[in-house]
């Protein structure tokens, strides 16, 4: 099911200062979101993982955006989901390369690869404005097939529409509780699991999102919105 412009669309009655801003948060939200998604995906559905799972998370996020919505729409999202990487990258912390996650910088090109791969014609200024050296652009539609043959199996085999993910917000407006909200009851129109996974925002003390299998429930955390408000003044 297409989405049209739903990040556009957020938390009727409260007027955000900063457009350019507020897109990129809700953007990040969704790609964030997303990411978790495919760590939920991967547990309720025993996928074999071969390599490191935040990469396939990474993989699965950028493949909804290319499959949910409209080329325009598509891009922008594109654009500044790589960006939040980058501007992780900017805070100026060295890589931690013990960690499960792959430096941000690499994070980025693999976003833009993967996204450019997936559409090459419509995609060439995406790339060049990013910066994607020809050298990795010529792998990216072999690097986006690949990931398609994996997740596009994945998504086919779940889809039609329930109710199998629960909402569920603290009470307080905000642009991520509306945002991931809409996104929820957007994709039980998509997927169907084959048990319930919670879709939780809440304060979690850090500016954070995760899965967690031990209660089979993704977890947005409220002070993620204003660090990815922080990001953006990196990258203005």
């Amino acid at each position: 099911m297409l989405r049209y412009l739903i990040f556009c669309l957020l938390v009727p009655g409260i007027a955000f200062a900063n457009a350019d801003e507020d897109r990129f948060v809700a953007a990040n939200l969704l790609s964030v979101f997303y990411h978790e998604l495919g760590h939920a995906m991967i547990d309720v559905l025993g996928l074999p993982v071969f390599g490191q799972e935040e990469d396939a998370a990474d993989v699965a996020s950028i493949l909804m955006i290319d499959t949910f919505y409209e080329e325009d729409v598509a891009q922008d999202l594109a654009y500044d989901a790589a960006f939040g990487f980058w501007a992780e990258a900017e805070l100026g912390a060295d890589a931690i390369y013990w960690d499960v996650h792959g430096p941000d910088e690499q994070r980025f090109f693999n976003t833009v690869c993967l996204f450019y791969g997936a559409n090459p014609q419509a995609r060439d200024g995406f790339a060049a404005d990013m910066g994607l050296p020809e050298e990795r652009a010529d792998t990216c539609p072999e690097e986006y097939d690949l990931a398609m043959d994996s997740w596009g199996a994945v998504m086919d085999e779940i889809a039609g529409p329930g109710d199998s993910l629960i909402f569920d917000a603290d009470g307080k407006q905000s642009m991520t509780a509306e945002l991931v909200g809409a996104e929820v009851a957007a994709l039980n129109g998509d997927f169907i699991f084959p048990e319930p996974i919670a879709v939780r925002v809440a304060p979690c003390g850090e500016a954070n999102a995760y899965y967690d299998p031990a209660t089979v429930e993704i977890v947005m955390c409220t002070e993620f919105e204003a660090h990815l408000r922080a990001l953006f003044a990196l990258i203005e």
